[in-house]
């Protein structure tokens, strides 16, 4: 098991200065050195602010606002930030220059409402959405930028993880994504079968995440900074022996998308619900099919689609994450997909989110190239 992320959450203030951020990135190197010092391995820092609607003046404003984000996070070795989601739909095409005038800068777009207690989906949202995806994907000739970007539906803040992450509340807190499929790996090996499955996960996350927790308080009472608590969300590897795809086939079925599949999607999301620590974000299961080894074979051999994944989303996943698409795919075709994540977010009332990467001269199961430490290249999928 790795840190994946630990998050510092903020407020932005118009009035922030250099020096504000330089406390952040002070204080987030502090969290980062004392896990190290625990022998645990941190993957990356990270920043989130509230939605940008909250500081946004003029598109001039908010580009050199986050180009300064860009500048300072760099100077005070911060690996990323994000500006959280907009809710309006006006503000969607500024996603673009603000992705493509920075290059660890994220940011999103909230496509769910919530009207006299009745959810709505923003269906013009959904489309400017679509028409912003095509356009990201043309910024590198690889579709990458789009890992920048994703399209939320009943998101709430304190997420650690990207792209969802947000901030809410007056005061700082800091919250911790674990990478961790190691985890389910073992606990699928040892049990062998279905019937015992979550026992062993949850003997293993119990163990492995109070250690966390607990280190985590000790920071939040000695830094004076509040503790968000833990997304336990089961994030996968780029590595063959900690694969989820993998750890799934340690119980019986041949291949990830048999039969048997949802599951044992089911008993990780129900032993995540179960743990007693202080939680936060999505609390389920993540299948980027880019960045588990597993997946990417099973994806080229076809033994799961889109519409599986979505099936799986109902029960325990996020929604659809790093999904390869040809580049020539029809804003109509996204626009579908969209709306029925929205759709299965509503019926559901569960946070989902899409990111969603076409790739410029690239057609269904034709093999991705990325050179990125976190990706394992797979087969491009269709919608």
């Amino acid at each position: 098991m790795k840190i994946r992320t630990i998050t510092l959450g903020f407020n932005y203030r118009r009035n922030s200065e250099e020096k504000d951020f330089n406390k952040i990135g002070i204080l987030l190197n502090k969290i980062k050195k004392f896990f190290e010092q625990k022998k645990y391995f941190v993957q990356t820092i990270r920043t989130s602010t509230q939605t940008w609607d909250n500081y946004y003046n003029s598109k001039n404003q908010i580009i050199e606002l986050v180009q300064n984000f860009e500048k300072y996070s760099k100077k005070y070795n911060i690996d990323y930030f994000n500006i959280g989601p907009t809710y309006n739909t006006e503000n969607i095409s500024l996603i673009y220059d603000i992705i493509n005038k920075t290059s660890i800068g994220f940011c999103t777009a909230h496509l769910s409402k919530n009207l006299s207690k009745k959810k709505i989906i923003n269906y013009e949202g959904i489309r400017q959405t679509s028409k912003l995806i095509k356009k990201l994907s043309k910024i590198n000739n690889d579709g990458f930028a789009n890992l920048r970007f994703a399209a939320l539906f009943n998101v709430k803040s304190g997420c650690p993880f990207y792209p969802s992450s947000f901030h809410k509340g007056n005061y700082p807190s800091f919250s911790i994504g674990l990478e961790n499929s190691d985890l389910v790996y073992k606990a699928f090996s040892e049990s062998r079968n279905i019937k015992t499955a979550g026992i062993h996960l949850n003997n293993i996350l119990k163990k492995e995440y109070m250690k966390i927790e607990s280190l985590s308080k000790i920071m939040s009472q000695k830094e004076k900074i509040r503790y968000g608590g833990i997304d336990p969300s089961i994030s996968p590897s780029v590595k063959q022996n900690e694969s989820i795809a993998y750890a799934y086939e340690n119980l019986g079925i041949e291949k990830f998308g048999d039969p048997g599949t949802l599951a044992i999607s089911k008993i990780i999301t129900e032993t995540l619900k179960n743990l007693r620590i202080k939680k936060c974000g999505y609390c389920g299961l993540m299948l980027p099919v880019l960045e588990d080894f597993g997946l990417s074979e099973r994806n080229n051999e076809g033994t799961f689609n889109i519409n599986n994944l979505l099936i799986y989303s109902a029960v325990c996943g996020i929604g659809l994450d790093t999904i390869p698409l040809p580049g020539n795919i029809s804003e109509n075709r996204i626009n579908s997909l969209l709306y029925d994540i929205a759709s299965l977010s509503n019926k559901l009332d569960k946070p989902l989110s899409a990111r969603l990467m076409p790739i410029p001269n690239k057609s269904y199961r034709d093999m991705t190239e990325y050179n990125f430490n976190y990706f394992v290249n797979t087969k491009i999928m269709n919608i």
